[in-house]
């Protein structure tokens, strides 16, 4: 309720002083060392190896240059000033603070801020409050290491809590000396508005590249799938027609003969049905890689309950298959089903390209973490020439395989024949819950 009776305001103000505590109270002392630079700009790219090798460290020298040129004034000021060795050695503290800001930003920060009044104080510098001369140009460069190293709102509350320091330590901790702040606040200004400028820039461009780059991926997959619809409607068109012909032709022949014996017309037939079937898995098949404005027939896939249906069709074809199906006989989600009878199909269709002939054997096994799969022919018989293959057959079975996370292993017999052995995991299905309905009661 209270958080709904709060006015903007003051929710704004929360979300500012959150974004303090943010940037220079949480983690301020944390360990974030400053990574070496690229050296993939359009200068440092141009320089040998060796070179580009040390110039990746250039941001770092040039703190701990400027730390030694901080260290170097305090000692020509105090030595100007007739002060002594101890005043000379203060400027080692904005020096330590501006060389912190390599490993802890925001740490390092937060000592040259409150190092301030001492070094003004054990300095006895009468040029100007609450900043001698070594404490100005340091918290100058640690302000901007910091502001190059974070985002722009830190750089802002820098500047602000710098600013409501210098009002307190010319109000409080004057004590007569003339002031240097504006100085401060106008250097300081300047210096953390273009540093902003430049990280500003700086993230644009690579938030540019990125967007270049993504575009790019985009690019190259849409000129990939136009590459897959251009090769899809071609191999359509050209197989489409030859098949179409085939299925023409085997079901005109028998009328081309007079009397032929049946064992001629149930040949033709079952070269028309293959040939409408293949006509028909092969449109399914395009249809994955056309455009897509295309829409695929919504035919039922191929299961093992139709296991039977393949090998009835293979043994027309002239390869006898032997099935043994062991275990329980159960359904199995719809890729498994699809990728085993995929398997087998392939497996057989190899048998008889490869091994005229021969004759086949197709296990099927139910076992309680999967299922598993055997599919061997014999060495070929007879004088008919074996069709030579590419062994695409053999990659479309592992890459179905490895989708399911499955093993697999093709290798020829000792008898040389030839046997594939297949398993897929299959998780346990969830039995399911037992609705119990009460009776009506009377």
């Amino acid at each position: 309720m209270t958080e709904k009776t709060r006015s903007p305001e003051f929710h704004l103000a929360m979300g500012t002083l959150s974004g303090l505590r943010q940037d220079l109270f949480h983690d301020a002392f944390a360990y974030r060392p400053l990574p070496p630079m690229r050296t993939d700009g359009p200068l440092t790219r141009r320089l040998p190896g060796r070179l580009r090798k040390y110039a990746a460290w250039t941001p770092h020298a040039v703190v701990v240059g400027l730390a030694m040129f901080v260290m170097l004034l305090s000692m020509v000021v105090a030595d100007s000033e007739g002060a002594g060795v101890g005043v000379a050695l203060v400027g080692f503290i904005p020096a330590g603070a501006l060389v912190m800001t390599l490993v802890r930003p925001a740490g390092g920060w937060w000592v040259s801020l409150l190092s301030t009044p001492f070094v003004g104080v054990v300095g006895h510098y009468s040029d100007g409050w609450p900043w001698s001369p070594s404490s100005f140009v340091g918290h100058l460069g640690v302000m901007v290491v910091v502001a190059a190293r974070t985002r722009p709102r830190t750089a802002a509350w820098m500047w602000a809590c710098t600013a409501a320091y210098a009002v307190f330590a010319e109000v409080f901790l004057g004590g007569g000396y003339s002031t240097d702040s504006p100085q401060m606040l106008v250097f300081s200004g300047f210096a953390l508005l273009t540093t902003a400028l430049v990280s500003v820039r700086r993230e644009a461009q690579r938030e540019v590249k990125v967007q270049r780059t993504v575009t790019a991926v985009e690019r190259d997959r849409r000129t990939l799938l136009e590459e897959r619809t251009t090769i899809a409607r071609e191999l359509h068109d050209v197989v489409a027609h030859h098949m179409s012909v085939v299925a023409i032709q085997a079901e005109a022949a028998p009328y081309r003969v007079e009397n032929p014996p049946p064992e001629l017309e149930q040949a033709f037939v079952t070269i028309r049905e293959n040939a409408v079937a293949a006509l028909t898995e092969l449109r399914r098949v395009l249809g994955v890689v056309r455009a897509e404005d295309y829409e695929a027939p919504d035919a039922p896939q191929p299961t093992l309950a139709e296991l039977d249906g393949l090998i009835a069709n293979v043994g027309d074809a002239g390869l006898t298959v032997d099935k043994t199906v062991t275990g329980s006989v159960r359904e199995l989600p719809q890729g498994v089903e699809l990728s085993a009878y995929r398997i087998i199909q392939e497996a057989l269709s190899n048998a008889l390209r490869h091994a005229p002939g021969s004759t086949a054997k197709v296990e099927v096994s139910y076992v309680l973490g999967g299922l598993g799969l055997r599919i061997v022919n014999t060495a070929p018989q007879g004088l008919v020439k074996a069709s030579p293959g590419a062994g695409h057959g053999i990659t479309g079975m592992r890459e179905r395989v490895s989708m399911l996370n499955g093993e697999m292993t093709a290798e020829a017999t000792e008898d040389g024949g030839y046997e594939v052995a297949v398993f897929i995991p299959v998780a346990p299905s969830e039995p399911a819950a037992t609705v119990v309905t009460p009776e009506p009661t009377a």
